[in-house]
């Protein structure tokens, strides 16, 4: 059986963030994970976390300047140490939250472009290599250009093969079934190909990226073939409620119920 992390960016906003550990845990999750969590101090986010008894399962490195529309700053060539410090930063906070993995965003740049190939080569190199100082895996993960038009990683053929490149062991694949869906198809026979390489998955319905069970995949397929394929990692359930998030989890009790 799967183990579920609920992402507290898109679920439980129906409490104040400080709340949605509790409120998870609540819900019956043993995990959570989220983007961002550089808007609080690691220290109560730690308080939080244990306080709800829940595992942090992952959050993202800084992606520069949301707001404004960065997404990562791993392929611009012009951020080198704004990202290496951002890397300092992330493992501060993972070191006290006890996240044992780091999401490195790559960046809205051309993927064909040299000097952008080069500069995310040698910060997933710089981001692992500081990672593995504390035990940290650092997790890739290709993104739609749908939901993120420009993404430099949009390609999971393209991940898989700069993992196997970079020689890290603590170098890793984040699945995500929906952009896997949405860029590739063939979700099923990617992850049975992908699995040596995967250290995180996360699932949401496609094309609405609502509920599990709700759009054109069978979602409860997925999660057995997960557990057949001998995955014993988080999947991190990184949708958008389509109501309200206690109202939309009847697939979760469906899935354990079979």
């Amino acid at each position: 059986m799967p183990r579920f992390a609920a992402n507290l960016s898109m679920m439980f906003t129906e409490h104040a963030f400080p709340e949605r550990f509790r409120a998870a845990a609540n819900a019956g999750f043993d995990a959570v994970e989220f983007l961002f969590p550089y808007d609080y101090p690691a220290e109560d986010i730690a308080d939080w976390r244990r306080m709800a008894g829940v595992e942090q399962a992952l959050f993202n490195l800084s992606p520069g300047n949301w707001e404004a529309g960065e997404r990562g700053l791993a392929a611009l060539p012009g951020r080198k140490e704004e990202f290496r410090r951002s890397v300092e930063i992330a493992l501060d906070y993972a070191g006290i939250i006890g996240t044992p993995r780091l999401h490195m965003m790559a960046g809205i740049a051309d993927p064909s472009d040299p000097a952008h190939q080069a500069c995310y080569r040698e910060q997933l190199a710089f981001a692992a290599d500081a990672a593995a100082e504390q035990g940290v895996t650092i997790m890739i993960e290709p993104i739609n250009g749908r939901d993120m038009p420009g993404y430099f990683l949009d390609d999971f053929d393209r991940a898989a093969g700069l993992i196997e490149d970079i020689g890290r062991p603590n170098v890793r694949l984040q699945f995500d079934i929906y952009h896997r869906q949405i860029l590739h198809g063939d979700v099923l026979t990617g992850l049975k190909s992908l699995m040596p390489l995967i250290g995180h998955v996360q699932i949401a319905s496609v094309p609405a990226r609502n509920e599990p069970g709700t759009g054109e995949l069978d979602d409860f397929r997925i999660l057995r073939t997960l557990d057949e394929l001998g995955y014993e990692g988080f999947v991190g359930c990184e949708y958008r409620p389509a109501a309200g998030t206690l109202d939309g989890l009847g697939w979760l009790q469906a899935f354990r119920d079979e």
